[in-house]
């Protein structure tokens, strides 16, 4: 049996360096299983990153910038009760609540964005229309890793905008009859691919077609407050779009403990795959994948 692979997909805006951030996502992930009881090593070892964010943006992100809070999250990577509360506070709800009339009604989105959300709705219509080619290269890019994993067990991971880029490259391999993914478990973390906004700049919104069937398992995980994942339970979303389909995406909510300089950031990347139901589903999965 061939030896289990993590591909991890990120999100928009510049990370860093791509050795340096393949270390601190491993390092949080190797936390949140060794919080559990479960050997992080293994899991750490086959963690692969599909680095595109520097070919798109130019740029890197300073990891200084990170650094502190990426330790401080690997030396206590369990949830408290302080960040569940932050997690729920009143001010959180109803940013929220907002956030989602802008999703039902997205004329609105301008007037409830902030600038950081209006930078990645720029970013996201600069994927979706391809104009110079970046998103094509993006897509192509992730499946020649998926090509190249031939037999192996893969989990894919894709957090907020990697889950849409892992979805179209998934998409693009079946629907065009390329090859058949073949991904284990299809992890998807702080996803917008509940929003309007998103689904209709899919690439299964332009074309027909049925689900990829390469996918055995979907779990889609929300924490808490997480404003890009509005929607937070993909299964109602994809069972209408692709009625009769086998596959059922489950959905399970967490909390994000992630915090950058003291504040909670519900949508961090090192938040979700320290947490407990990550480490969990990723423990579950390696078990099985690695005793063949």
């Amino acid at each position: 049996m061939a030896d289990p692979l993590l591909i991890y997909v990120p999100g928009l805006m510049p990370k860093p360096p791509a050795t340096v951030h393949r270390d601190a996502l491993a390092r949080s992930l190797a936390a949140g299983l060794e919080a559990i009881g479960a050997d992080g090593a293994p899991a750490r070892e086959a963690f692969t990153v599909y680095a595109w964010t520097h070919a798109f943006y130019g740029v890197d992100r300073d990891f200084a910038l990170d650094a502190a809070s990426v330790d401080r999250l690997v030396a206590a990577p369990m949830v408290t009760d302080a960040d569940i509360r932050e997690a729920r506070s009143y001010a959180r709800r109803v940013k929220r609540a907002l956030f989602r009339i802008g999703n039902a009604v997205p004329v609105l989105i301008p007037h409830f964005a902030t600038d950081r959300q209006r930078l990645h709705i720029k970013d996201l219509n600069r994927y979706a229309r391809d104009d110079d080619g970046s998103a094509t290269r993006i897509r192509e890019g992730l499946e020649a890793m998926l090509r190249e994993a031939g037999d192996r067990p893969v989990l894919l991971i894709g957090h907020s905008m990697g889950s849409v880029i892992c979805w179209d490259t998934l998409w693009q391999l079946h629907n065009g009859q390329r090859i058949d993914a073949n991904v284990d478990l299809f992890l998807t973390m702080g996803s917008p691919l509940g929003q309007r906004y998103v689904q209709t700049r899919l690439l299964s919104a332009r074309t027909t077609g049925r689900m990829p069937p390469g996918i055995r398992r979907w779990v889609n995980l929300a924490a808490t407050g997480d404003m890009t994942s509005l929607d937070q339970r993909l299964a109602n979303d994809f069972a209408a779009l692709f009625p009769g389909s086998k596959l059922v995406i489950e959905d399970e909510g967490l909390t994000n403990a992630f915090r950058l300089d003291g504040v909670l950031n519900p949508h961090a990347e090192y938040g979700y795959l320290a947490n407990p139901v990550t480490a969990r589903l990723v423990a579950e999965w390696w078990s099985v994948a690695a005793a063949g």
